[in-house]
């Protein structure tokens, strides 16, 4: 005979007992609650019985991902993109490079960081709900530059040129311009 998850978790003798002592509700006090300096925190400051705490951040300014549309995320994504990639001129050329070429600079752990931010725009463009193709492309891009850019000087130049995440934003926003709005 199986038994089921109730009797897994919640053996017949244990049943109603937790370790020696039976269990009260969540709605009875077990005491003041306290605050880090000591003081003692009234139920008034704790909001209406039995809600329990929770946070808030859906229309505070604390949460940078809080209700935003599609295109302030797109112009948030685009914004990284270029910080990362073609924020700077070298002085007296064309050449424009970021901080990705920047960070690059230092051995492995840079690559491995500039890598990190850039699967997190990927993942934003998955959130936005781009299809399976053009993230497998977004994340092909990544690929290349991360492995290409741990190669120690012809790496960082790739970087430089390569441009992934001004790519990988381009190709989102061409994805997204022909979805209707």
């Amino acid at each position: 005979m199986a038994m089921s998850n109730e009797e897994i978790i919640f053996p017949r003798a244990a049943r109603g007992r937790i370790s020696g002592a039976t269990f009260r509700g969540a709605s009875q006090a077990r005491g003041p609650v306290i605050d880090q300096e000591g003081r003692e925190i009234g139920p008034e400051a704790l909001g209406p019985q039995g809600s329990g705490f929770h946070f808030e951040f859906g229309n505070s300014s604390a949460n940078p991902f809080a209700n935003r549309t599609r295109e302030q995320r797109m112009a948030r994504l685009d914004a990284l993109a270029k910080l990362l990639d073609v924020a700077f001129i070298v002085p007296g050329t064309n050449i424009r490079y970021g901080i990705d070429g920047l960070i690059g600079l230092i051995p492995v752990v840079g690559d491995l960081i500039t890598t990190a931010i850039s699967l997190w725009l990927v993942r934003e463009a998955r959130a936005l709900g781009a299809p399976w193709h053009v993230t497998a492309r977004m994340l092909g891009n990544v690929a290349l530059d991360g492995v290409v850019g741990l190669v120690p000087v012809a790496g960082d130049a790739f970087d430089v040129m390569f441009r992934a995440n001004v790519r990988n934003v381009r190709m989102l926003k061409r994805w997204m311009d022909k979805q209707p709005r």
